[in-house]
């Protein structure tokens, strides 16, 4: 087995020991589930965030990006986590704000990535995939190449699909809710 496989396997397991919440939630696209998936209690913890951020980088170098981002609450951990392993030396960080600031530069993406940069959006947990789908135009009109989507975790509600056709670019969950939660009540 592969370092990559025996990395995304703890992911699994360690999305499964601090992220997995059961309970009625209220997800982004407003719909209710029985259960949440908080990837952050994940990312949030030293193993997670090298875990994370050796996945990422892997992804990001695979696919020749210079930097990764996405949206504000999901992208700074991914982002961090991906520049601070070794394998992610060179890359740069940013993320886009969900409205641009009214004082200082107003931009919509911040952080290190420069226009026309091949970048890498990540995302932590993927639904309907509306807040990267949003994340993506952002990123496209503000002049970067978008080469893939990178998701911690596709709850497998078409969220991947219309990711990956707003971003002209392949898409790929590191897991699926499958791994992380095969017994649910809607398997």
């Amino acid at each position: 087995m592969s370092e990559t496989e025996e990395d995304r396997l703890r992911l699994i397991e360690l999305l499964r020991e601090y992220s997995l919440v059961l309970g009625e939630v209220t997800l982004a696209s407003g719909a209710t589930a029985s259960y949440y998936i908080d990837c952050r209690r994940t990312v949030m913890r030293p193993e997670g965030l090298s875990t994370c951020g050796r996945l990422i980088a892997d992804r990001a170098s695979g696919l020749g990006a210079d930097s990764v981002g996405g949206p504000v609450t999901a992208a700074i951990a991914l982002a961090c986590a991906a520049i601070s392993v070794p394998e992610g030396e060179g890359l740069r960080g940013f993320f886009v704000r969900q409205s641009r600031k009214e004082h200082g530069l107003q931009k919509w993406i911040e952080g290190a990535a420069e226009p026309g940069d091949r970048v890498l959006v990540v995302e932590d947990t993927v639904t309907t995939g509306g807040s990267t789908v949003e994340a993506i135009g952002r990123v496209r009109e503000e002049g970067f190449e978008i080469v893939g989507v990178v998701a911690l975790v596709d709850r497998l509600a078409g969220g991947g699909e219309a990711i990956a056709q707003a971003a002209d670019a392949p898409f790929e969950a590191l897991t699926t809710v499958d791994e992380i939660y095969p017994d649910r009540p809607d398997a």
